[in-house]
């Protein structure tokens, strides 16, 4: 039996990795719904975001662009952010940045996120709740915010450390729809937020 070195293995770790981003950007336009990679393989969130979920991140985005200052961005959509040699691409609902950071090609850096938010979909809750809790540490994402509107509740994360399985957010505060919430350093209200039904 042959054991491949360290070096194989990320080589071929990263032409997997590489396999599933070409695959992923060629489906992108033909298939519904978003696409996403993780050490566990491809994520395919089959429905289109509804427009309850898109009015919850529209809102999110303008309460804290009201308290955030100008040369910081509570920016929507595309495209994604994406660390190669962790073989992780993920599409934020909103992500925290500086607009100096939006400059250039490709995806972001996500180590230039100051937060990102997630609404949680209908279709796929575990991978807000459970992936992307995973991930995002990984990444280094200082904060992670969830808001779910199944439930209307959510709750912030924080405060990364290392676990002997990889780094996790130390620092999880929930709240409820209606609650003053704290992402990074600015509070916006919960209240009014839309729900599914």
């Amino acid at each position: 039996m042959t054991i491949a070195s360290g070096d194989a293995r990320r080589a071929a770790s990263h032409h997997v990795y590489r396999a599933m981003r070409d695959f992923v950007q060629s489906m992108d336009d033909t298939l519904p719904g978003k696409f996403e990679i993780t050490k566990q393989g491809i994520v395919h969130d089959m429905m289109a975001p509804n427009r309850l979920h898109e009015f919850t991140s529209a809102q999110i985005s303008r309460r804290l662009e009201r308290v955030m200052p100008d040369e910081l961005l509570a920016h929507t959509g595309a495209p994604d952010v994406e660390d190669e040699p962790e073989n992780i691409m993920r599409l934020p609902d909103i992500i925290v940045i500086a607009q100096v950071d939006m400059e250039g090609q490709g995806s972001f850096n996500p180590r230039t996120l100051i937060a990102a938010i997630e609404i949680v979909s209908r279709s796929n809750p575990d991978n807000d709740w459970v992936g992307k809790t995973r991930d995002y540490p990984l990444l280094g994402i200082p904060v992670y915010a969830i808001f779910d509107p199944r439930t209307g509740s959510g709750a912030v994360l924080s405060d990364i450390h290392s676990t002997p399985d990889g780094p996790r957010y130390a620092t999880r505060k929930d709240f409820l729809y209606g609650e003053d919430v704290t992402i990074a350093e600015w509070t916006i209200s919960t209240e009014g937020l839309p729900r599914y039904e």
